[in-house]
């Protein structure tokens, strides 16, 4: 009896994939992702003699920035990138691939990130009377995504 699909995936298991180089090992390695978000834009038309309701005609789809977490590594690409981009003003441009695996770490659902550049990076507090390791997030902005199903 095969149950694939009948279960949603779960959502601590997946992978984030820079298309950057050079690249760590420990550049896939996210604790969070959030803002996979996309939304029609809509403009109000109010018809003529038509009081009872107003028509929302679709114009464009906005995207909303992703934020990625992750404890903070030293010597990794994408710090070094975003350093590039927000202390030298050098914007480059890269492509991202998230995907939510399964228990056999096989993707089930991916989302490809279009031309993402850093737009905020944020390093957490430090506390001497907290045992915490020390996080980083990382806002981008993006043209748009495509979602893609294996």
């Amino acid at each position: 009896m095969d149950i694939l699909g009948t279960y949603p995936p779960v959502g601590f298991h997946f992978l984030v994939v820079f298309e950057i180089f050079p690249q760590s090992p420990n550049d896939a390695r996210f604790q969070e992702v959030t803002g996979l978000n996309v939304e029609m834009e809509m403009d109000s038309f109010k018809e003529a003699g038509q009081n009872r309701f107003t028509w929302h005609l679709p114009t464009r789809t906005r995207y909303d920035d992703i934020t990625l977490k992750r404890g903070v590594f030293i010597g990794s690409g994408i710090t070094i990138w975003c350093k590039s981009a927000l202390e030298d003003f050098v914007f480059s441009p890269i492509n991202i691939l998230i995907s939510l695996l399964d228990e056999n770490h096989i993707p089930v659902f991916n989302w490809y990130v279009i031309n993402a550049i850093p737009k905020k990076w944020n390093v957490s507090s430090f506390n001497a009377m907290e045992n915490s390791v020390v996080v980083e997030s990382l806002v981008l902005s993006y043209q748009y995504f495509n979602t893609l199903r294996i």
